[in-house]
């Protein structure tokens, strides 16, 4: 087990690892912007380091002051969380030259995965269904792109290589506007994230989002758990995940795990990671990516499944092997939604609501986990994500659960800003939900409707 880990990270998910931390006896290490010196997890930790100014670029992104303050404190291991320099390859590799242990996958399969092409590609070699289309060659749409487009059918997606977070996105219905399209999608990913390679494939209709949670060991041992259904989205960014799916039926779950666990051995995986796929109408399932870490909804398979997957992560990271079965790994012991509660304001478009928070009570009781960095008196920084808080809640059914979570809902109380608190009720007493008929257009349709009628009470 290592002595000292770094996290290469900030708000509740570095609370999240320090806690790990501190279970397993090790002790941790925080970095932190100039924004961030009264965040809680600098003060939660054993050590704390500035690593730069307030912009992510300057601090939680520059791989060499992380590296520097790895050293500096004799760190032998670096968590990254998620984001920032979570699935960075160079990083890695960077980790690996440094004699520091990366707490991921090695550098090899970040790289084969974290592009979505050569993940696809990958998925192909390991029979993992993927949806139809191709690469486009310098973006540009010639007699080939056409003709495949009309064997597919159309919609088309039009998805950017190195996109995420609903950026490089293009629904494309009418083949006179393709080419405009995924020129405004490539330029978008260009500036995003500094590629703007494109590719098509069959846009899914009323599709569901759904993920595997893998768990490998370096010795061939690998575990694909119970689902997650992350299908209540807005603009592709994650809102409620929920498990299990409502939507999975036994047998789709033992071939989703089955897809999982072969696209893992394709490309020697360890460590843990997802495996998304859409899951449209007819029950037929389709390979996205693979995001390589450990994601923001990780609790809600914790809490069904019933293992600590951030100190499993931590254990595999050390060459421990895989502490449970594929059995075990597909016990299904209650019901459990998460809810992301964000520094966002639902009746102006979730506009961005960073500032202080004058009073915070979280809920309580059975069934209930709350994990987060806020306190009274904390302002929130404008310069990261809007991500306040995740709400778990757990019931011995999906029914149970949706009551539970609207109690745990009705008790949150964060006071001076405004959250997405309100939305997250909203969603939950709406039949389309509570009867699992929704894809994943439901959030945003949604909000179309609230806004149409509050023009009309206008």
């Amino acid at each position: 087990m290592f002595d000292k880990i770094l996290i290469a990270n900030r708000s509740e998910i570095a609370v999240r690892v320090i806690r790990a931390c501190r279970e397993l006896g090790v002790k941790s290490v925080a970095v932190y912007s100039e924004a961030d010196r009264p965040s809680r997890h600098v003060r939660m930790a054993d050590e704390s380091v500035c690593i730069g100014p307030a912009t992510a670029l300057e601090s939680y992104l520059n791989q060499e002051r992380v590296l520097a303050a790895a050293t500096m404190t004799g760190a032998d291991a670096i968590h990254p969380g998620y984001g920032f320099l979570s699935e960075n390859a160079s990083f890695a590799e960077a980790c690996e030259r440094q004699g520091i242990t990366f707490i991921g996958p090695p550098s090899s399969a970040i790289r084969a995965l974290g592009d979505k092409l050569s993940g696809k590609r990958l998925a192909d070699k390991a029979k993992v269904p993927c949806v139809p289309g191709m690469t486009l060659d310098k973006g540009k749409v010639d007699a080939k792109v056409l003709a495949r487009c009309e064997e597919i059918g159309f919609p088309i997606m039009a998805k950017a290589s190195a996109g995420g977070g609903g950026k490089g996105l293009r629904v494309v219905r009418d083949p006179a506007m393709l080419q405009a399209e995924i020129e405004r999608a490539s330029a978008e990913a260009q500036a995003a994230f500094g590629d703007g390679t494109m590719f098509i494939e069959k846009y899914i209709e009323k599709p569901r989002h759904v993920e595997i949670q893998l768990a490998a060991d370096k010795y061939g041992n690998v575990a694909a758990l119970v689902e997650r259904d992350c299908t209540v989205q807005r603009r592709h960014q994650k809102l409620i995940e929920e498990s299990p799916s409502p939507a999975v039926t036994p047998k789709i779950r033992e071939a989703m795990q089955q897809a999982a666990i072969r696209l893992a051995k394709a490309c020697d995986y360890h460590n843990v990671g997802t495996v998304e796929f859409l899951l449209d109408t007819d029950g037929r399932f389709y390979f996205i990516e693979v995001n390589t870490r450990l994601q923001v909804e990780h609790p809600v398979t914790e809490t069904v499944v019933g293992v600590d997957l951030m100190q499993e992560q931590i254990r595999l990271a050390a060459g421990e092997k895989l502490s449970f079965t594929q059995e075990r790994a597909s016990e299904i012991r209650c019901h459990a939604i998460e809810h992301r509660i964000n520094a966002e304001n639902p009746a102006t478009g979730f506009s961005p609501c960073p500032g202080r928070i004058d009073s915070l009570v979280f809920p309580a009781g059975p069934g209930v986990r709350v994990d987060s960095h806020l306190y009274p008196g904390y302002t929130v920084p404008s310069y990261y994500d809007s991500l306040l808080a995740k709400l778990i809640v757990s019931a011995e059914n999906r029914e149970a659960c949706i009551r539970r979570s609207l109690r745990a809902l009705g008790e949150m109380e964060i006071v001076g800003i405004e959250t997405t608190t309100p939305f997250h009720a909203r969603v939950l007493r709406e039949e389309r939900f509570r009867s699992g008929d929704f894809d994943t257009r439901f959030a945003d349709h949604l909000q179309a409707e609230d806004k149409e009628k509050a023009a009309v009470a206008a």
